[in-house]
This record gives structure tokens, sequence and C-alpha cells, in this order.
């Protein structure tokens, strides 16, 4: 375990960077979470981000990547739901690295 430090709080991460404590999550972290990722946020990250932190409040689960392009295919529409868009925001893996900079935990299946 390690830690991070953003806004001036400190929090800690596991091994893979991503928090150990959801609560903890704020946007400062994230902006600090989306550098260690070289993602440079814009209004398009923050939509998935924000939709990721709705899904998990939601169904207490991070989506898998295909879950997730479907989900958002449907509330923020087509030509954001779907593989491409999401891989120019996140090339590292939507799910993977999305959830990741939204404080929450990989995704199931993810290696």
């Amino acid at each position: 375990m390690g830690t991070m430090t953003a806004g001036g709080k400190t929090v800690e991460v596991d091994e893979e960077g991503y928090l150990v404590n959801i609560n903890d999550w704020t946007r400062e972290i994230a902006d600090e979470l989306a550098k260690s990722e070289n993602v440079t946020m814009t209004d398009a990250h923050w939509e998935v981000i924000d939709f990721l932190r709705e899904y998990y409040n939601e169904y207490q689960i991070a989506p898998a990547v295909r879950v997730l392009t479907k989900a958002i295919g449907k509330k923020l529409g087509p030509e954001k739901g779907n593989s491409k868009y999401l891989y120019e925001l996140f090339p590292y893996g939507p799910a993977k690295q999305a959830c990741k900079i939204a404080g929450l935990p990989k995704p199931t299946g993810c290696i």
C-alpha cells in the first residue's frame, strides 16, 4: 500500500494506484490520479467519471468495459457509447483507467 496527496489531503492507494477507500475521492484526487495515468481531464472525461460514480452508487460494482459502453450509450447517446470514443478518452482501458480516476475499485475481470 502507498499514499498520494492532492488538495492537501493524503489518501491510501493500493499497489496499482486505486484508492483503498472510495469515500476519500475528490475531484482534486481525480486530477492527480489522471496525471499519474497521463490523462488530461476535459469535460468529456468528467462526464464519464461522473457516470461511473453514479453507476457505482446505484449497483455497488464497477462495470466491465462492455457493460460500461452499453450503459453510457443508453444515457449519453450512441456517439459516446462506443469503444472508439471511450478508448480515445482513456487509452489504457476505459473501464480500468476511468474507474481508477473515479476512485472506484478495479472492475471485475480486468487484469
